[in-house]
């Protein structure tokens, strides 16, 4: 007996090309179920060096809204938003306080010099507020990741409570 025939099967029995297939097959299934590798969890390439409670500041500017009242008054009632970053949800955070800044305008003086005066303009629909939110971060070589995005300083963020979504730009980030 032949260990190719003409028609290139083995023994005469299985064709060469079925068996390597069958092989691949094999070893896909073997590396999926018994070797699965490191999948999810963060962001790959990463080391993380642990979990650390943060504290991020970030500023609306220009934020429209009827009465900042009544949205000082949820934040101070519910204690925590949906944080997003670059559009991807990124947990939950807790809202540590909110202050209202007043609106300023710079004015030039004769001399030269020039300050910074409240806003003499009446925009009863704007306000600018700073929020400093705390939440528990992956600490990796490159920074804090809240779920599976990066907090820096600069990055857009959108806050998403009951009654309310805007966005906002973190300026300050302590890791604690």
């Amino acid at each position: 007996m032949k260990f190719l025939d003409s028609k290139g099967r083995l023994f005469g029995i299985i064709s060469i090309l079925d068996l390597g297939a069958a092989c691949v097959i094999v070893l896909v299934i073997l590396g999926i179920f018994f070797f699965p590798g490191s999948m999810g969890g963060g962001i790959a390439g990463d080391s993380k060096t642990g979990t650390k409670q943060i504290e991020v500041d970030a500023i609306v500017r220009g934020l429209s809204i009827r009465d900042p009242q009544v949205l000082l008054t949820e934040f101070n009632e519910s204690k925590k938003a949906n944080f997003i970053i670059r559009n991807q949800p990124s947990g939950q955070v807790d809202i540590l306080s909110v202050k209202q800044l007043p609106r300023t305008v710079v004015v030039p003086f004769t001399d030269g010099s020039a300050r910074a005066v409240p806003d003499p303009r009446i925009d009863t629909y704007s306000s600018d507020l700073l929020l400093t939110l705390g939440g528990t971060a992956q600490v990796t070589k490159d920074g804090p990741v809240l779920g599976s995005s990066k907090v820096k300083i600069g990055v857009p963020v959108e806050l998403e409570g009951f009654n309310y979504n805007f966005n906002a730009t973190v300026i300050d980030l302590r890791i604690k």
